[in-house]
């Protein structure tokens, strides 16, 4: 069947690595990343995007290698490599059975392809990192290859999941139109915080009094400085209004005496003593009295008891001995859940009780220590009853009444009292997030006054009509000064905690995970300190973004379900949709849609017109929603197929569609690589009209060592590369596919092998080319003419991937076939030697040799494989008479353990470069019998983090002339 459309560069290859170690590195940055501007949960990283939407757009090297030959440099370059591969082509081992691989002659067309790919990652390279995200240099190269692939006339980019916003933002700085859409009301506005406001008022000075003169204003600067004038204006009428309900705090006088301003007020929740001598007395439920454990500078509550007047006063140490920091962690828990103790009387308080409790509106709470800012620190401070008194004496305003949803995997406040939304403030809380709210609209009018006088046409056309005038400037500014109200709530709620470790001293926010969680000891920030959860500080970080927002192109955000999207002509479809049974974003997102409707209903009255988040219409199987897992599963099919084939309908046919995926470890750990929500993905991908031409796994989590990008970790991502469908697809039997799979899908390992994907990855890897295969038919056909199930293709690609990898064993020498058996056997125990002796004579060889080779000890009957840290330290690869492919692995794993990416692991691979690639064939190897078959994540993931790091070692060996140290040697071995 002929190609009718041009390849390109995601259907081909990525420069993965360098995405992967982009995208991790992202998580770590925080000033300037849109991620700040507002909270939204699973964002993709800008990098991944980025680099998804260029190799989604830029035409692969093989659609013009002919032109490429016409230059002199580029054809002599070709000449000299295809020469090599020739030579690597024939001289290819045959596998197992003796069979020579079925791969293609290289010619000097892919030569020059190679080449030409070559360059096109450097600018991917440089594309991805954070600190060329406003590079102009870098993003113009970027653009002019798009530009050159589009034959100048850029395409429309649509994400009809746009959620945080990353893809239309990642296509608007490229240059490309960019189009997104949500349901969810508080996506859709943060969407149009990023992606439509900035470029209406493109380079447009500040207009607010006193403003600085400058000659240039880039991009969004102007808007951002007025969104800080106009917050600090905010502030400071707050200040005056409420300014009296977070009064200074008396400092002991060991920290001068006088006055410190509060940063946080920390709170207990209290229940009556369970104990009836003591019924009439509430007593603390704490998970920790600590306040600080800064080495050096720790600080702790105690509770002071007396028994005789039942009643319980708290005392704030700023220093303490070992034993007394150690009481203060474990504060009033007495197990798991809401298990406490009762400090009058040492009763237990079980959860049952404080669920019974909390739902008859018994549960109270109760000051125990008051957080400052000192000359030289934090100063914790005893509570007093003046501030206590002026937080609960406080008239409680409007609040929240939407109800909390039914979802207590994700809500664990559900049985202890609260009902709404509003039940998540406390009183003082509720008067600060309405003084702010309330202040949203008086600065609008203000601004507004400001802009006309600044010179801006006094016109009545809002912003959301395309007003350009000073309404629609004074809408826009207000549109982040919202914001500002909504950031803030994450921050002043009883549900935030204090955090005591070093690292994170101060207030934590509610959503520290995708979740609401029951917090029982809670610290009430002060919108006026200057530390975390302050009113300047959300202002801050909103600020930085948009001052660094892009607007090189017009971008617009709907609000409309993905089954009904109206795509503009030609569009591109790069997407993340939901996850399959995804934690309910439209339940938890109420949180937020409360306060930015109250603040920014007039300004979009129609994304913000409902009481609550549509729920029922979120494409996710929500099984409480839908009335259980079978119809949840049905609805997310349904729907899913829906959105994709309108999606699949209405793309163009000149660009694949590359759509998200987000895996969670668990799905892999229980099922393997054909779970249900994996599976029913893709089945509704097909099921629209596409064709999976390609996957690849991008990792967007920052792992918690030095190799990240070596960890024995899953892609969190996984992207789909997908075409259309041609219509004169066939139906095949399952006896064809499986044919064709076992034709087509081990030359494809073998390119993601040479091409250095990460074990761990490897799985998901091969889906790309074995779905391709699957997806390619209109039908494949079980022997009762059913049509195959995903599902089942799935699996069958995976019996191919094992089978593919454990025919790489017949191809090393009969050592290492010996101790990768015995490896799966035994691990690094102990075996008999009578079993040892009948494995090694099947392999023509003997104990004695595997043993000489120094591959394992034998003694006292017993055999056992030598582990890493008992091999010769002296041992050098041109010196050993009994060179094995296993011992070569297990010194430079070694060493790379040891050293990283280093000289001296460089040096070693140059060592041992006749066997380099027979070290990483097994290497991928040892790593599926480590993880997969004797779940040993240690030894999987060594393997796993040099294939990662394979590349850059072997860059450094390639330019390694000298391996001895005084003069250059050849190795044959």
């Amino acid at each position: 069947m002929s190609q009718t459309y041009k390849k390109k560069l995601i259907e081909v290859a990525i420069p993965l690595e360098a995405i992967n170690a982009a995208s991790a590195r992202e998580k770590s940055i925080r000033h300037g990343h849109p991620s700040t501007l507002h909270l939204w949960w699973a964002r993709r990283p800008l990098a991944a995007c980025r680099a998804v939407l260029f190799a989604q757009l830029v035409d692969d090297p093989s659609e013009y290698a002919d032109k490429l030959l016409d230059d002199p440099k580029i054809r002599e370059k070709a000449e000299a490599d295809l020469a090599i591969r020739l030579k690597a082509w024939r001289d290819r081992r045959p596998d197992v059975q003796g069979n020579v691989p079925d791969t293609p002659e290289p010619t000097l067309k892919d030569c020059a392809a190679d080449i030409e790919r070559k360059r096109l990652f450097e600018i991917i390279e440089e594309l991805v990192l954070w600190e060329n995200s406003t590079n102009e240099e870098v993003l113009e190269r970027a653009r002019a290859e798009i530009r050159r692939s589009c034959g100048g006339v850029l395409p429309p980019v649509y994400d009809p999941f746009s959620g945080g916003g990353s893809i239309p933002l990642e296509a608007q700085r490229l240059g490309l139109p960019a189009y997104g859409s949500d349901l969810n009301p508080v996506a859709v506005m943060i969407g149009k915080a990023m992606i439509e406001i900035p470029p209406k008022f493109k380079d447009m000075p500040p207009i607010h009094p006193g403003a600085k003169e400058r000659s240039f204003y880039r991009n969004a600067e102007g808007l951002a400085e007025d969104v800080k004038y106009y917050g600090e204006w905010m502030r400071e009428k707050a200040w005056e209004r409420i300014g009296h309900l977070y009064p200074q705090v008396d400092l002991p006088k060991e920290y001068g005496s006088g006055k410190g301003t509060a940063i946080a007020w920390i709170w207990a929740r209290t229940v009556p003593s369970p104990d009836p001598a003591y019924a009439d007395v509430h007593v603390p439920i704490t998970t920790s009295f600590m306040l600080s454990s800064k080495p050096g500078k720790e600080a702790w509550i105690e509770p002071k008891v007396d028994r005789t007047k039942k009643a319980i006063a708290f005392v704030a140490h700023n220093a303490g001995t070992k034993a007394e920091i150690a009481k203060a962690k474990e504060g009033t828990k007495a197990g798991r859940g809401a298990n406490f103790r009762c400090l009058l009387s040492d009763s237990a308080i079980t959860s049952e009780y404080v669920k019974k409790i909390a739902q008859s509106g018994g549960m109270g709470q109760m000051l125990i220590a008051v957080a400052t800012e000192g000359k030289n620190g934090r100063v914790f401070v005893s509570p007093t009853a003046d501030q206590e008194t002026v937080a609960v004496d406080v008239e409680r305003q409007r609040a929240p009444g939407i109800a909390l949803p039914n979802h207590s995997q994700y809500v664990g406040v559900l049985g202890y009292g609260f009902e709404t939304f509003g039940d998540l403030f406390s009183s003082r809380q509720l008067v600060a997030l309405n003084s702010f709210s309330d202040l949203v609209e008086e600065v609008r009018a203000q601004i507004l006054a400001d802009a006309v006088a600044a010179g801006l046409p006094a016109d009545a056309e809002p912003l959301r009509l395309g007003g350009l005038g000073a309404q629609g400037y004074a809408d826009a500014v207000s549109v982040y000064l919202g914001f500002c109200v909504s950031k803030s709530a994450d921050y002043w709620s009883n549900l935030c905690t204090w955090r005591s470790d070093p690292k994170n001293l101060g207030v934590g926010h509610v959503f520290a995970r995708q979740a609401i969680p029951m917090v029982w000891d809670f610290a009430e920030a002060n919108p006026f300190s200057k530390s975390s959860g302050n009113f300047l500080t959300s202002l801050d970080w909103i600020v930085r973004v948009v001052r660094e927002l892009p607007s090189a192109t017009s971008g617009e955000i709907r609000q409309v379900d993905a089954q009904s999207v109206e795509y503009p002509a030609g569009s591109v479809i790069s997407t993340d949709p939901p996850y399959y049974d995804s934690i309910p974003y439209a339940d938890i997102s109420d949180f937020f849609y409360s306060w930015l409707r109250g603040t920014l209903r007039t300004t979009f009255p129609d994304q913000l017109n409902t009481i609550a988040v549509p729920k029922m219409e979120e494409l996710v199987a929500d099984r409480m929603r839908h009335g259980g897992a079978d119809a949840a599963e049905a609805f997310f099919l349904t729907g899913m197929t829906s959105a994709i084939g309108r999606m699949c309908g209405h793309s163009s046919p000149d660009y694949p569609a590359a759509i998200y995926y987000a895996f969670k470890q668990s799905e892999v750990e229980q099922e393997g690589i054909s779970s249900t929500g994996w599976a029913t993905f893709l089945q509704a991908i097909m099921d629209a009209g596409y064709s999976v031409v390609g996957t690849w796994p991008v990792r967007t989590e920052l792992a918690n060592r030095t190799r990240a990008s070596g960890s024995n970790a899953l892609a969190n991502s996984v992207v789909l590369v997908c075409r259309k469908k041609e219509a004169a697809a066939e139906v095949v039997t399952r006896a064809e596919f499986i044919r064709a799979l076992k034709r087509e899908l081990p030359p494809a390992i073998a390119e993601l092998q040479a091409a250095n994907i990460a074990p761990a990855d490897m799985p998901q890897s091969a889906i790309g080319p074995g779905m391709g295969v699957f997806s390619r038919y209109k039908a494949v056909l079980e022997s009762d003419d059913s049509p195959m199930s995903v599902k089942t293709a799935l699996q069958l690609i995976n019996r191919e991937l094992d089978e593919y990898l454990g025919g790489i064993q017949g191809e090393f020498d009969a050592d290492t076939r010996f101790a990768i058996t015995w490896f799966e056997q035994h691990g690094m125990a102990k075996g008999d030697y009578g079993a040892a002796d009948n494995l090694a004579r099947a392999r023509g060889i003997s104990v004695e040799s595997v043993k000489h080779a120094g591959i394992v000890e034998s003694a006292a009957g017993k055999v056992r494989i030598l582990a890493r840290d008992e091999l010769d330290d002296d041992w050098g690869p041109e010196a050993d008479g009994h060179l094995t492919v296993w011992e070569c692995l297990q010194h430079l794993v070694r060493k790379y353990e040891k050293d990283g990416i280093s000289h001296e692991t460089a040096v070693l691979l140059k060592k041992i470069d006749a066997k380099a690639e027979a070290v990483k064939d097994l290497a991928y190897c040892l790593y599926d019998i480590s993880a997969n078959k004797r779940k040993d994540a240690k030894e999987a993931t060594a393997y796993n983090a040099l294939i990662a790091d394979w590349t850059e070692l072997t860059r450094q060996a390639a330019a390694i002339h000298d391996t001895s140290g005084d003069r250059q040697i050849r190795l044959d071995i």
